[in-house]
């Protein structure tokens, strides 16, 4: 560990000799830099109230000053000469078993502590984005002086009058600008009144809440079924006895898994004990929102990327203050500093986006959230129709709790689903068609009935492909190894990974210059919105995809407009497929369930029957029955049969018994080791120079898989290759990845990314 016996002056340039400074105690200070070990410092004898775990304080490296947080504080420090903290930034913002789960997640993930703090605190909170402040407008005199005063301005001054008047009506204060927009006045009148001492200006603060302007309804708790009622049971029982337990909710789509969850937070609630729930999509975070404040309104705090740097930060110090008991968001929520914490729970926790794989710590926020309960003594909950193959094994050895909801809530039913094969469609229409003819039937059946139709592809743009009929060249992304996709409503192709648009689109072929052979392959949404259109001109379509949600609030927009009626289908990727909740929507057609079943992942089997099994449960979740088309060109394949039949259970014992005979997770553990970098020959040699080392330390029991490209090789001008370790136990993996790494230079060049139990095997 590092120490600084000297330390330059930061503001006056002096060389300072610390080693005699009279320190009544020492530091331990994790600094935002990427060392993976905290740096002492002394605490100085008018810091000692100050400096205690958690703080946020300003320290000399090596001449600069540097922010960090204070990890631990001890009597005494090994090294003789200790620079000294040079400022206290901030009061407790990391409290002592947050520090416990970061410490965890670093050792889990094999990351740099440092870097875990970052997913800590929201960068909101770490650059310290102030509240913010608006002027409130109050009466210095009483009604009837105002009143006289109104009288006598109302023919000299008519707008110092009308401010009078407002102020009038209202109750203790209003904001300075709600004030100028009720009376339609510049500031100026306010102003003057304020002069002659008749109002009052002070500045307050204001939250800057993404719940403030939106609508809901107050509901009741709902008498629960016996199957809810038994599961629930369970959880209050660990709730009661401050025990940590984990519970996976495996109940079909709609059997009301979400009952559950708010009747478990009332009781945490009445325990005094927070919540922190995970969702995986923001418009489920929207949704889920609606119904958490019907119950709970003024408790609840959100959290997840598409918040302004400010509105985040005012949420994580709501919650910080203990004024916010329950919080929702994304992944990163299960780090947020819930007060009393004593129930977690994850939502969809199949769900692939509660991974982290892009960067450091690729952390999974269920594995995070079950050891946040067991540190905490909380209950978690993971709740899915399709639990991961992982969490269900885990029922079966004892270590989660296992509750189940086989019929769905609310006298609600199970949709039929019927599979269509596209071959046999193509075949009719003696070429390409999107629709079969048995969705093109239920789709006007529905619009007759005045009912609601999901259509779900996963695939954005309008043409996914742009080829060249003669030479076969694909037109793609200058920067990444992927063909462009071409969107109508732009005019433009756009990669779907950089960002990089080309518009217009070529005329002739960039590889042989031939002009008229260009054609256009594939199919996205807005294809199959405007295709739709052309046989049904009357319909009304909504579209939810990437494309269609960029600004803020759209998304929440688009979903409000389908639910209150305003489109007859709603034409969307993934983001439709997970936990939304429409009682008009009758019917679903899946157009295309073959593409993720193609991937040569271990998981591919899992996503897709996850995929088809989640979107055909948004059918017939109301009154009306429901009804799912299946459109695929593998009609026999097992996995499609068994989504079509929601037969969950039937799937794991096929999928875990193949998982057993190659040796995958659950029955091993797998690191990925990611490289990227601008040359790709330097990547190949330093990658397999890095398997090769590992391959030399590592015990005979781990298998360590030959390095190949990505399966996006390039992205955004970075060559990609990778490479798998397998093996029995974790530990071991680490073990070899660290006698490595300490012995091995990274060039500059090179960002090398662990990964440690990947989501995916091929991207």
């Amino acid at each position: 560990m590092p120490s600084f016996g000297v330390r330059k002056s930061l503001s006056k340039g002096m060389i300072v000799d610390t080693g005699s400074c009279a320190f009544v105690k020492y530091a331990s200070v994790i600094l935002d830099l990427a060392l993976d070990k905290p740096l002492d410092y002394g605490i100085l004898p008018h810091q000692e109230l100050l400096v205690r775990k958690g703080v946020k304080v300003e320290v000399p490296v090596r001449g600069k000053a540097r922010s960090g947080y204070v990890f631990d504080i001890k009597n005494t420090s090994p090294f003789p000469k200790i620079a000294p903290i040079s400022k206290v930034l901030s009061e407790e913002l990391i409290t002592a078993d947050l520090f416990e789960l970061a410490q965890w997640t670093a050792n889990y993930y094999h990351v740099p502590l440092s870097k875990v703090l970052k997913s800590l605190l929201p960068a909101s909170v770490r650059k310290d984005v102030q509240h913010k402040q608006q002027l409130y407008v109050m009466r210095a005199k009483t009604k009837e002086q105002l009143r006289d005063m109104c009288v006598a301005l109302r023919n000299t001054h008519t707008a110092q009058a009308e401010v009078l008047e407002a102020m009038l009506a209202v109750h203790k204060g209003i904001l300075l600008t709600e004030l100028m927009e009720q009376t339609g006045v510049t500031r100026s009148p306010i102003d003057s009144l304020a002069k002659k001492g008749l109002l009052i200006l002070d500045s307050v603060r204001v939250d800057r809440s993404p719940l403030v302007n939106e609508e809901y309804f107050k509901t009741r708790a709902k008498a629960l079924n016996p199957e809810q009622a038994a599961s629930l049971v369970k959880i209050h029982a660990a709730l009661d006895e401050r025990r940590f337990e984990t519970h996976l909710l495996y109940g079909v789509t709609g059997s009301g898994k979400t009952e559950v969850y708010l009747q478990a937070i009332e009781k945490a609630l009445q325990l005094g004990r927070g919540t922190i729930m995970l969702v995986p999509e923001i418009a489920l975070t929207l949704q889920t929102t609606e119904r958490l404040r019907s119950r709970f309104e003024g408790l609840i705090a959100i959290l997840h990327y598409r918040l302004s740097a400010g509105e985040r930060y005012d949420e994580w110090h709501r919650i910080h203050r203990g004024e916010a008991k329950i919080v929702v968001g994304a992944r990163s929520a299960i780090f947020s500093p819930v007060k009393n914490l004593g129930l977690i729970i994850v939502d969809e926790e199949h769900e692939n986006s509660y991974k982290q794989s892009d960067e450091a710590p690729c952390y999974h926020a269920r594995n995070v959230a079950v050891m946040r309960g067991k540190l905490s003594h909380s209950a978690v909950i993971l709740g899915s129709a399709t639990p991961s193959l992982e969490s269900f094994n885990n029922t079966t050895n004892g270590k989660y709790i296992l509750s189940k909801l086989t019929n769905r809530a609310d006298a609600a039913t199970i949709p039929k689903v019927q599979i269509v094969d596209m071959r046999k469609e193509f075949e009719k229409v003696k070429g390409y068609t999107n629709f079969s003819e048995a969705l093109l039937a239920g789709i006007t059946k529905r619009c007759a009935l005045g009912e609601q139709t999901i259509l779900f592809l996963n695939r954005r743009g309008y043409y996914t492909t742009l080829l060249c009929k003669q030479c076969a060249h694909v037109v793609k992304c200058t920067q990444c190894d992927i063909a462009l996709t071409f969107h109508l409503g732009e005019n433009t192709l756009s990669c779907h990974l950089c960002g990089y648009t080309l518009s217009p689109p070529p005329t002739q072929c960039p590889g042989c210059r031939c002009a008229e052979t260009m054609k256009y392959k594939g199919v996205g949404t807005e294809l199959v919105e405007r295709s739709l259109h052309a046989i049904l001109p009357e319909i009304r379509t909504l579209r939810l995809d990437a494309d269609t949600t960029k600004h803020k609030g759209s998304q929440q927009r688009l979903l409000r407009d389908f639910a209150t009626g305003k489109a007859d289908v709603l034409i969307g990727t993934q983001m439709i497929a997970k936990g939304l909740h429409f009682p008009q929507v009758t019917l679903v057609g899946v157009l295309n369930s073959d593409g993720s079943l193609n991937l040569p992942d271990f998981r591919a089997s899992e996503t897709a029957f996850q995929l088809i099994t989640q979107v055909a449960g948004r059918s017939g979740r109301g009154a009306t029955a429901g009804e799912v088309v299946i459109q695929t060109c593998l009609q026999e394949n097992a996995t499609i049969q068994l989504a079509a039949k929601q037969d969950y259970e039937a799937f794991y014992a096929e999928e875990i018994a193949v998982r057993k005979l190659f040796g995958y997770p659950p029955f091993s553990n797998m690191a990925k080791i990611a490289f990227s970098g601008p040359n790709a020959q330097l990547i190949q040699n330093f990658s397999a120079h890095m398997r090769q080392k590992l391959i030399e330390v590592i015990a005979a029991d781990f298998e360590i898989l030959a390095v190949v490209p990505a399966g996006y090789a390039k992205v955004k001008g970075q060559y990609r290759f990778q490479f798998l370790v397998k093996g029995p136990h974790i530990q071991g993996i680490k073990k070899a990845l660290e006698i490595v790494q300490s012995n091995l230079k990274v060039p500059a060049q090179i960002k090398v990314l662990i990964d440690i139990d990947p989501i995916s095997t091929f991207f």
